[in-house]
């Protein structure tokens, strides 16, 4: 898998011995069986990566779901 942050690339064993995450999961991350993780293993892989965690990983939605939802653009007719 392609390094964005620092131009190397990383194997999911290696980037499983940076980040102290076990193979298996990193495993399914990258091919989409898990949507996500913690917020400390998240630090971690954006660390190791050299990014930073909003490039890999979005926030939850907001547990208002207005909030989450955009306005409208007002010069665009829906």
């Amino acid at each position: 898998m392609e390094h964005p942050g620092r131009g190397q690339s990383h194997t999911v064993r290696s980037l499983a011995k940076a980040t102290g995450i076990s193979r298996t999961q990193i495993g399914r991350l990258v091919s989409g069986q898990q949507a996500g993780v913690g917020v400390n293993e998240a630090h971690h892989i954006a660390e190791s990566l050299g990014v930073a965690v909003l490039v890999l990983f979005v926030p939850p939605p907001s547990p208002n779901g207005d909030a989450a939802t955009p306005e409208p653009h007002p010069h665009r007719k829906e």
